[in-house]
């Protein structure tokens, strides 16, 4: 009887202590989903950028020396500029576009808010014919902060308007699909909002077909029955591999073309 007791007694403590920790297991659990690192990816990486985001938020130094160092424009140069993050600056534009000579102003990471910063600098002071201007997919991230579809709108706008001001015909690429077909790297997949992409994927062919820019079209030639990108063009869900380029650069040649004979 006395046993019987004793039992009775611990039982609740019993099933308190299981209940924490089931609790904790859980907890522990959605600490190491994939989302939860995804986010702590993206918070570290922030961190590592406070430097650049309090000293030098479009990151002009970057590319100063060897602006001061371009040839000046030769009579009769279509002079191009490629500008826009990690997708344009891992992009060897000799090797995909031999003879050319265009320029790449690719900054890895980027938001439209700092490449907007660097805008003048970067492009409008090369005087090139056309700009072709790859972006988005880091705003979607949150590379720089919380950030609006409509703001990241008024930034592709505000690069627009000043091209047109300083008659640089502007080249509004699609935001890049991006796939999760790799489990080793999902955090790219789960930072970027394929419905996001797609939305400002439909403003940008929107707001070219209203402004007389041209849109081009890396998304359509890059998914897959999915709606994601093909397994095989990018490695790690996000960056275009040799493939991927091989891909986008006629699109991108095409869209120059037609960007010159306005």
């Amino acid at each position: 009887m006395r046993k019987l007791l004793w039992i009775l007694a611990l039982l609740p403590i019993s099933l308190t202590f299981a209940q924490t920790q089931s609790s904790s297991s859980a907890m522990q659990d959605v600490e190491h989903s994939p989302a939860a690192q995804s986010a702590l990816s993206l918070e570290r990486w922030r961190e590592s950028r406070v430097s650049v985001y309090m000293n030098d938020y479009g990151e002009l130094t970057q590319y100063q020396q060897a602006n001061a160092k371009l040839a000046p424009i030769r009579p009769g140069e279509n002079r191009v500029v490629f500008f826009g993050d990690s997708i344009t600056w891992g992009w060897n534009l000799d090797t995909y576009f031999p003879g050319k000579g265009y320029i790449n102003r690719g900054i890895s990471g980027q938001t439209t808010s700092q490449m907007l910063v660097r805008f003048r600098q970067d492009v409008i002071s090369l005087r090139p014919k056309v700009v072709v201007i790859l972006a988005g997919t880091n705003d979607i991230a949150g590379n720089t902060g919380p950030v609006t579809l409509e703001q990241i709108e008024g930034n592709y706008a505000s690069m627009a308007e000043l091209a047109r001001a300083h008659s640089i015909q502007v080249v509004f690429s699609s935001v890049t699909p991006i796939h999760d077909y790799n489990p080793e790297r999902l955090a790219f997949f789960l930072q970027r909002s394929p419905e996001k992409i797609l939305e400002l994927d439909r403003w940008l062919r929107s707001y070219c077909e209203a402004n007389g820019l041209i849109y081009l079209d890396y998304f359509s030639a890059m998914a897959d029955s999915r709606g994601m990108m093909r397994k095989e063009l990018a490695n790690d869900g996000l960056h275009p591999n040799d493939a991927g380029y091989r891909i986008m650069a006629p699109l991108a040649e095409k869209a120059i073309e037609a960007a010159l004979s306005k």
